[in-house]
């Protein structure tokens, strides 16, 4: 048995890194473990097509991008929000690049020079980092066990960090297995649910056939919720078994509520956002004289082949014969969701440690000397750089909490 009382991190994402650099930056002897053959795989995926780390918007609106029953989330990425993302990123030598939208992502877009740069400050402070070593729960006088591919390996540690993410993606390691373990030792722990995830509809043969992988752009998309409507301006795409992407992602928590109190959502999609009710009912109040349906529609309106797929998809035939109804439909059509995407295929999960379980420390009332950080604990978030943002600000809370304690102890 190891004996130096090192600390240990036990996940190598982003939270679980940023818990590691806070503590070593603070002279502490810090062992980061993960059960993957190499670290931040989650994170890497993540940044393959462009790492979305945090979001440049004002912090205010930031802030309230954020799902948590404890305003304690909230306070931590105000302590440490987009600015000091960026900073953090600069301090490591990687400029950003700010896109249209206000998205923040590292100058060369992907995760892995960035990664690699934080990997290597971690071990010039003297972390050590470990693969191939799956936590499985405690020895019973208080050792963390470990499988490895040369057996099982037993640590006693000063303090733990558990980092170990989610419910989903589990060939990257977010598997929550943690989670009946945690459970047993009497941490009260709220059932996972799929975020940042597509949802399901009951779409005709033609749209699963013909449409599946087509993106929708230009629309305004909306639900909604107890505090009224939530918008996106963003695109979705349609797949065989219903619709994803960033707008549907930007809305899946109140989706998701929906689904979980009535068995059905509602999302309603503006297919012509930049014309008025009144503008689209007089054009197609138009004369169509010889034309089709359909050529009309789309010479007046000038709804894509996909768009017109979609309306034709929810819109009763009387519908289309009434000027000021067929308006109407355009700019205000449902779409009904039936399900979620399951959980290992959602890019986040809600539920998880719930903060009633932790301190003011991030540390297990249950389990002293035990703190979690990142999507372990029970919060939701949209994608954007807001998921990115909170796991290191997490991550600094709960290194800073083993700090805090001790020092009392």
């Amino acid at each position: 048995m190891d004996t130096d009382k090192r600390i240990a991190i036990i996940g190598a994402g982003p939270a679980g890194l940023m818990a590691a650099q806070t503590l070593a930056e603070r002279g502490f002897g810090v062992d980061v473990y993960d059960a993957m053959p190499s670290m931040g795989r989650k994170f890497l995926m993540a940044g393959k097509s462009g790492l979305n780390i945090t979001h440049g918007e004002d912090a205010d609106s930031f802030l309230l991008r954020y799902m948590s029953p404890d305003d304690r989330l909230t306070g931590m990425v105000r302590t440490f929000g987009s600015r000091d993302v960026i900073a953090w990123m600069e301090d490591l030598c990687i400029g950003t690049l700010t896109g249209p939208t206000g998205r923040v992502f590292p100058s060369m877009m992907k995760a892995s020079p960035l990664l690699r740069a934080w990997l290597y400050l971690l071990q010039e402070k003297g972390v050590r980092l470990f693969t191939r070593h799956r936590w499985t729960g405690w020895t019973p006088e208080g050792a963390l066990s470990f499988r490895t591919p040369e057996g099982d390996r037993l640590i006693s540690t000063a303090a733990t960090v558990f980092a170990m993410g989610g419910g989903s993606w589990k060939r990257l390691g977010s598997d929550g297995a943690w989670a009946p373990i945690l459970s047993e030792r009497g941490a009260f722990i709220t059932p996972f649910k799929p975020s940042n995830c597509g949802f399901d509809i009951a779409w005709s043969n033609r749209m699963m056939e013909e449409f599946d992988g087509a993106p929708v752009k230009n629309i305004r998309m909306s639900t909604y919720t107890e505090d009224g409507n939530v918008v996106s301006r963003a695109e979705f795409v349609i797949t065989k078994r219903g619709v994803e992407s960033g707008g549907i992602y930007m809305l899946s928590s109140a989706l998701r509520a929906q689904l979980e109190d009535q068995g059905t959502a509602t999302l309603n999609i503006d297919l012509l956002p930049d014309i008025s009710h009144a503008d689209l009912a007089a054009r197609l109040h138009r004369s169509r004289g010889k034309q089709s349906r359909s050529n009309f529609l789309r010479k007046v309106t000038g709804l894509t082949r996909v768009k017109m797929a979609l309306l034709h998809e929810f819109t009763p035939r009387e519908v289309m014969d009434d000027t000021y109804a067929l308006a109407a439909a355009i700019k205000s059509l449902p779409l009904f969701l039936t399900g979620t995407a399951p959980l290992d295929q959602a890019i986040s999960t809600a539920g998880g440690v719930d903060w009633a379980a932790l301190d003011d420390n991030l540390m297990l009332t249950a389990l002293p000397g035990c703190f979690c950080a990142g999507e372990m604990i029970d919060w939701d978030a949209p994608t954007g750089g807001y998921l990115i943002t909170a796991c290191l600000a997490t991550g600094r809370a709960a290194g800073m909490g083993v700090a805090n304690w001790l020092s009392q102890n």
